[in-house]
């Protein structure tokens, strides 16, 4: 199998690819699939029949059990031989009760398993964010200082000012919840 870091590097033929893109794209495909290897047998089962019985072939595969089953009880085959079992459908009722209990409960695994790995998405998501914005408000720090020092007279905006203050990422939340308590 290829190196993935050999078919990412940076080349002349793919603007914008650089190593650091490459790498992150490897680290994500990488824990993606050491996700995978450590679901459960139950999960992994879950998700299978979740991803089937969210494909056409299992509508297809229900249109014809079900137009057969229903075909077969209405009588409309009986001049080949397949008379009716189950005339009044309750049998028909009850497969496709127990099989909808079945299904939203594999469903309900898969989504589980989906929301947690969404919500450490977005953990890392937030925890990147803070950080970028710690790392602009050290550099506008440090470009400040510079103007300074090399005789730079630097923009007296309060926008600027605010922006070169540390963000308290408890208070920003506070504040989201202070104006919007349904949205946590």
């Amino acid at each position: 199998m290829p190196n993935i870091n050999s078919q990412l590097s940076t080349s002349e033929g793919e603007p914008g690819m650089n190593e650091v893109l490459a790498r992150n794209i490897h680290t994500l495909l990488e824990k993606r699939r050491a996700d995978e290897r450590k679901a459960s047998i139950e999960q992994k089962l879950a998700d299978a029949i979740t991803r089937f019985t969210g494909s056409m072939p299992f509508v297809y595969l229900h249109a014809v059990l079900f137009g057969l089953w229903i075909v077969i009880n209405l009588g409309w085959l009986d001049w080949i031989g397949l008379r009716a079992f189950d005339p009044s459908f309750v049998v028909l009722a009850m497969v496709a009760s127990v099989e909808a209990i079945f299904l939203s409960t594999f469903i309900l695994i898969s989504q589980n398993r989906m929301n947690a790995a969404s919500e450490r998405r977005a953990d890392l998501d937030l925890h990147i964010s803070l950080l970028a914005e710690h790392e602009i408000t050290k550099i506008l720090q440090l470009v400040s200082q510079l103007a300074h020092q090399g005789g730079i007279r630097e923009s007296n905006t309060p926008e600027l000012a605010e922006l070169k203050r540390d963000v308290a990422p408890e208070k920003i939340l506070e504040k989201i919840e202070e104006k919007n308590p349904q949205s946590w």
